[in-house]
């Protein structure tokens, strides 16, 4: 009998997992900011060479997670308030009236794709995997911006979000607080779906508050 379909298998390179790994010890506070990492010490840790711990870390710079320390190393950028509050502005200046704007064009079609995006922003949440938590957020927004057809805003406000998307997910899940605000991308969609672009950017500028707000430990 010939087999004519098969099961995917996920193909994931050691720079992949060790990548993966290092998000996840940023995001839980194990590596902290300030410390100075080496990729012999890291290799050690995680049992492989330096070499993929090399490559993974250069993939984390260039998503401004972790700088380098010339000769040394690497360490984690560290954000200070003001850089929340300076980032946190210029996305309230571009994201809700931007998704406003697309609002009555996003095809009804793909509605429930954007729910069940929604929906995966949830089930990581529930699940305390921040990694992929803010993976599914990150294709979330880029979805909704990406409708603008302007490639300029769908990179500026990604690379935004890279240096701050790690920040404070580990209190929000020990404070109980994470499946509440994955929720408010349902809550998003919900309300794209009325048609109506005054209450999108409202619930869309709120959200974008609202986390500041949670990244500093307010509610």
């Amino acid at each position: 009998m010939v087999l004519d379909t098969f099961t995917p298998v996920e193909k994931i390179s050691l720079r992949e997992r060790v990548g993966r790994a290092l998000r996840a010890a940023i995001v839980s506070g194990e590596m902290e900011p300030g410390v100075v990492y080496s990729a012999p010490s890291l290799g050690a840790r995680f049992g492989v060479s330096p070499t993929p711990v090399r490559e993974a870390m250069l993939d984390l710079v260039r998503e401004g997670l972790v700088e380098t320390v010339a000769n040394k190393g690497f360490r984690v950028t560290a954000i200070a308030e003001h850089d929340l509050d300076e980032i946190t502005e210029l996305r309230l200046l571009i994201e809700p009236p931007v998704v406003a704007k697309v609002t009555r064009s996003i095809p009804a079609a793909d509605l429930p794709a954007l729910r069940q995006m929604a929906q995966a922003i949830v089930d990581r949440a529930v699940e305390g995997d921040l990694v992929e938590y803010t993976e599914a957020d990150r294709l979330f927004h880029q979805r909704l911006l990406g409708y603008s057809n302007n490639a300029r805003v769908v990179n500026l406000v990604s690379d935004l979000r890279a240096h701050t998307r790690l920040y404070g997910l580990a209190g929000l899940l020990e404070r109980g607080e994470l499946e509440s605000v994955g929720r408010e991308h349902l809550a998003i969609v919900d309300t794209i779906e009325s048609r109506d672009p005054r209450a999108v950017e409202k619930i869309v500028r709120n959200h974008i508050r609202q986390t500041r707000g949670r990244w500093a430990g307010r509610s």
